[in-house]
């Protein structure tokens, strides 16, 4: 080239369009916006569609939950029959027969009757209840219910010195007649009636 601009050598100066960095940076933010929104859309869609794991489905109890106890047949036969629990009458009181009128029902409702007579020194004129229930350890959870069910308000103690399986009913000064019958076969139905184990219920169930 002639005139006044000249070029000299052999490199020529390279024509480049500045890059724009700028333009990168912004789609870039944009993208991760764009990604941010459809990962938390698609989070709220699993809750809607799975309950968001805070709520037992509809289709069954959540794993780990307690189920309610059913009944157990068993426990009926824990309870003995009154023809299978001898009675000792023992009188407390200073008032004559009581013993023998006692004993006389006991017997009519099924039980079996072993001594009948005064209480011994211990216990006589010294029982202030309608009565007392004496047996020995064993019993407190087997005989002593059922033959409770025939004296209400009576006491219940156990000895575990004792020897046997034979319990006490030792008439108290309080003592009027023994529970209506009608009234203690129906506590002795309660009592043999079969009940659900206790279990325990994790919170959230």
């Amino acid at each position: 080239m002639g005139g006044q601009y000249r070029i000299r050598g052999d490199k020529y100066p390279r024509m480049r369009r500045r890059r724009r960095y700028g333009r990168f940076v912004g789609l870039g933010a944009a993208s991760a916006v764009v990604l941010g929104t459809v990962g938390w859309g698609t989070l709220q869609l699993i809750d809607v569609f799975t309950g968001g794991g805070g709520k037992a489905s509809a289709a069954g109890p959540r794993a780990g939950c307690a189920t309610r106890a059913t009944p157990s047949p068993s426990a009926a036969a824990e309870v003995p029959k009154p023809a299978g629990i001898t009675v000792n009458v023992l009188n407390a009181t200073t008032r004559s027969g009581l013993a023998k009128q006692t004993a006389d029902e006991l017997k009519k409702r099924g039980f079996k009757i072993g001594e009948v007579g005064n209480a011994p020194k211990e216990y006589d004129k010294k029982v202030k209840g309608a009565g007392m229930l004496l047996g020995p350890a064993a019993s407190l959870g087997s005989s002593l219910p059922v033959l409770a069910t025939q004296l209400g308000g009576a006491e219940r103690r156990t000895d575990a010195a004792r020897k046997g399986a034979a319990v006490d009913l030792i008439i108290g000064d309080r003592f009027k007649e023994l529970t209506k019958k009608t009234d203690a076969d129906r506590a002795l139905t309660a009592l043999a009636a079969p009940k659900p184990a206790p279990t325990a219920t994790k919170k959230g169930c």
